[in-house]
C-alpha cells in the first residue's frame, strides 16, 4: 500500500497535495517537480528548502530510507534506517554513471525508500541524442527504465526529480507516460501574506495587505531577502546604510525619532543597493521625502524597486519593466483609438476582467506612434508594464526555457501588460524545419498561454507590428488578440495639427503659431508619420533659438524636412492594417468609403511587388 505525508498531518501546499494525492492513487512512482524548485517553503513556522521541505515534511514519516543526490555534493542521506550494502561506495562517488546502479540495486532491494534527484537537468540534459555523451544517454535510459520498474511500486518507493525548466530535461523521461509532473508555482497572494506575517509579526494587517500585493512575482526566498530583519550575527553594512539614510532623511538636521525609524527599516529593504540607488530612490531631487503620510509610499517603491531589479535578474535580461512617462494627453490625433483604449483600461482599473480583451494587436507602418500609445495606455491603466526582449537562443532547448521562465513571472505578477515590439519576428509563422521545430514549439506555447481564460484582465498582451502578413495566423485569432487596432498616417490637416500640438507638450516646445497658418501650413505634411512629424517640431524649436517657434520657424522646419519613405512598401503596411482593423469606425474616410474589392486589388498587387521584403 502507497503512503505518504497523512492526510491528518500539516497542511501541505497545493503543489505538494496534488503530489500526494498522485502517488496515492498509484499513478506513479516518479516524478518530476519543475518551476519554483529554488525557493523557500514556509511549513508549521518553519522556512525549509525543497529538498529539506520533501525530506523533513513530506516524506519523514512514511520512508524509512531517504536519499539525496546532486552531481556537486553526490550522494547524502536525510534519513537512513536501514543498513545498505555498498553504502561507502555510494557516498564517495559523484558521477551519474557510476551513481544511478548504485541507486537502482537499492530501489530494487528495499522497501519504503525515496530519492530526490536535485538539478535533474544536469543529470539526464535534454538535447540532440547524436551529440549526447554515452553517460548522458545512459543516465536518461536509466531513469526511464526506473519508471517501469514493478519493483519499485511493490516496495512503496518513491524517485523525485527536480529542476526549474522541465525543457532541459531530456525528452525520453518527460514524454514517458509513467513519470508524472508536478509544477511547483511561484508564492500565491496568500503564501505571500502568511509569509509577511512570519517575518514581521508586528506588521498590522493593512500593511500585509498591501505588501502581498506589492511582491506579487517574486519567490518566498526574495521576499524574505528585501524585507526580513537582518539576522543580528550576520555581518552587514546596515549601519553604514543607515547612516547615509540619516543623511537623506533629515538634510542635515538633528534626526528626530521617526526619522530614524525610518532610517532603521529603509536600511534593511535597501541592502545591496548603492549609495547612488538609494538616493535616486529616496531623494531624487536633492530633498528628503515627507514623513508619515509617504513612509509606507515610501517603502512601497522601495519594494517595487528591488522587485524590479530581482526579475529583470531572474530572467537574464529578457523582460524590461516600462515606467510610463505619458499618458494620453501627449498623444495627438487617433481619437476613436483612444475613445476604444480608455473603455479597456476603465474596465481593466474596476476589475471588470470580462469585458477586458485577452490581447490587442498594434499594426500599422513605422512611425505611427504604435509604441507610444502602447505606454500610454499602460498609464491609463495603471498596470505593471513590461517589455518582452528577444529570448531566443542558439542554443538547444534554452529558447524553450527562457520562454518558461518569462512565463511563469508574468502569470506570478498578474495583473500586468506584456508589450511585444515587432511581434512579427518574435512570433512569426513558420514550419520550424530550419531551426529544430524550435518556432512551432515556442509559437504554440505562446498560444497556449494568451488563449487561457485565466488570464482575461490579468495579462493583457499588446503585440506591435508593422507586417501582420508575417505573424502566426492562429496567434491573430480571436480569443488570442480579439482587438486589432489600425495606426495610420495622418489623414486630414487637423490630424496634423492635433499631432503638432502633441509634439508641443510632449517635449516642452513653446510656440506661437497663428491657428490659421498653422493649418495651411499642416496641409503639406498630411501622410507625414507621427514620427517626421516630431522631427519638424524639433527642427523648428532649433530654428527659433531661445524664443517660442513662430510661424516662419515652422514653415522653414517643414521646408527642411526630408523624410525618407519607401511609398509602395508604406502603401502595403497601411492596407495590411487596415484589412486587419477590428472596427470599421477607427478607419479614417479614405479607406472606409473605398470598396472592399478595389482595396484587396491593390493590396495584391503591392503585396506582389514589396510583400517578399521586410
Amino acid at each position: 500500500m502507497s503512503t505518504l505525508a497523512p492526510a491528518d498531518a500539516t497542511t501541505l501546499p497545493q503543489w505538494a497535495d496534488e503530489l500526494r494525492r498522485r502517488y496515492l492513487r498509484g499513478e506513479s512512482s516518479q516524478f518530476v517537480l519543475h518551476g519554483n524548485v529554488h525557493d523557500i517553503f514556509l511549513c508549521d513556522g518553519k522556512l525549509y528548502t525543497l529538498s529539506e521541505f520533501l525530506s523533513q515534511v513530506l516524506l519523514d514519516r512514511s520512508k524509512d530510507t531517504i536519499a539525496m543526490y546532486n552531481v556537486s555534493t553526490g550522494v547524502r542521506f536525510a534519513k537512513r534506517k536501514l543498513k545498505l550494502d555498498g553504502i561507502e561506495e555510494l557516498v564517495l562517488t559523484k558521477e551519474p554513471a557510476k551513481v544511478l546502479p548504485l541507486l537502482e540495486r537499492i530501489l530494487t532491494t528495499e522497501d519504503k525508500l525515496a530519492v530526490i534527484l536535485e538539478y535533474a537537468d544536469t543529470i539526464a540534459p535534454a538535447g540532440d541524442t547524436s551529440f549526447s555523451t554515452i553517460d548522458d544517454r545512459s543516465a536518461a535510459v536509466t531513469l526511464h527504465r526506473w519508471s517501469l520498474l514493478r519493483a519499485l511500486e511493490q516496495s512503496d518507493s518513491i524517485v523525485l526529480l527536480t529542476l526549474e525548466n522541465l525543457s532541459d530535461l531530456h525528452p525520453k523521461i518527460v514524454s514517458n507516460p509513467r513519470v508524472a509532473t508536478v509544477r511547483v508555482p511561484m508564492p500565491s497572494k496568500e503564501e505571500r501574506a502568511q509569509l509577511l506575517r512570519f517575518l514581521d509579526p508586528g506588521l498590522a494587517d493593512e500593511d500585509i495587505e498591501r505588501l502581498s500585493e506589492v511582491t506579487a512575482g517574486l519567490k518566498a526566498i526574495q521576499i524574505k531577502a528585501i524585507l526580513a530583519p537582518p539576522d543580528a550575527n550576520a555581518d552587514y553594512d546596515v549601519d553604514e546604510r543607515k547612516r547615509y539614510l540619516l543623511e537623506l532623511l533629515s538634510a542635515g538636521k538633528p534626526p528626530t525619532k521617526e526619522v530614524q525609524e525610518r532610517a532603521d527599516k529603509l536600511s534593511q529593504i535597501t541592502q545591496g543597493m548603492n549609495r547612488e540607488t538609494i538616493r535616486k530612490l529616496i531623494a531624487p531631487d536633492g530633498k528628503p521625502p515627507a514623513p508619515t503620510a509617504d513612509a509606507r509610499a515610501e517603502i512601497d517603491r522601495l519594494v517595487a524597486a528591488r522587485k524590479r531589479e530581482i526579475i529583470e535578474r531572474e530572467c537574464f535580461g529578457l523582460i524590461e519593466f516600462v515606467t510610463p512617462q505619458h499618458g494620453f494627453d501627449v498623444v495627438g490625433g487617433m481619437e476613436e483609438v483612444k475613445k476604444d483604449l480608455l473603455v479597456v483600461a476603465k474596465n481593466i482599473r474596476e476589475g471588470k476582467r470580462n469585458r477586458v480583451p485577452m490581447g490587442i494587436l498594434f499594426t500599422g507602418p513605422m512611425g505611427t506612434g504604435k509604441t507610444f500609445v502602447a505606454e500610454a495606455f499602460a498609464k491609463e491603466c495603471g498596470l505593471t508594464t513590461i517589455k518582452l526582449k528577444n529570448f531566443r537562443s542558439k542554443w538547444v532547448g534554452a529558447t524553450e526555457g527562457n520562454l518558461e521562465r518569462i512565463l511563469s513571472v508574468i502569470q506570478a505578477i498578474g495583473q500586468i501588460i506584456v508589450i511585444i515590439d515587432e511581434g512579427d519576428r518574435a512570433f512569426g509563422g513558420g514550419d520550424g524545419d530550419g531551426d529544430g521545430g524550435t518556432s512551432s514549439r515556442v509559437i504554440g506555447r505562446i498560444k497556449e498561454f494568451m488563449s487561457d481564460t485565466e488570464n482575461r484582465g490579468r495579462v493583457l498582451f499588446i503585440l506591435m507590428t508593422n507586417r501582420p502578413d508575417k505573424l502566426d495566423i492562429d496567434i491573430k485569432r480571436a480569443g488570442r488578440l480579439d482587438r486589432k487596432i489600425p495606426f495610420l498616417y495622418p489623414q486630414t490637416d487637423e490630424e496634423v495639427v492635433n499631432i503638432l500640438h502633441a509634439q508641443y507638450r510632449k517635449n516642452k516646445v513653446k510656440a506661437e503659431v497663428d491657428p490659421a497658418e498653422e493649418k495651411a501650413l499642416a496641409q503639406g505634411i498630411v501622410g507625414y508619420s507621427n514620427a517626421d512629424i516630431e522631427a519638424i517640431v524639433m527642427l523648428a524649436n532649433d530654428y527659433s533659438g531661445d524664443g517660442p517657434v513662430k510661424t516662419d520657424d515652422l514653415a522653414r522646419a517643414m521646408k527642411d524636412y526630408l523624410p525618407s519613405r519607401d511609398v509602395q512598401m508604406l502603401e502595403y503596411m497601411e492596407l495590411l492594417a487596415v484589412f486587419e482593423a477590428s472596427n470599421r469606425r477607427m478607419l479614417p474616410k479614405k479607406y472606409a468609403d473605398v470598396p472592399v474589392d478595389e482595396l484587396q486589388t491593390r493590396l495584391q498587387l503591392l503585396k506582389a511587388q514589396v510583400g517578399s521584403r521586410r
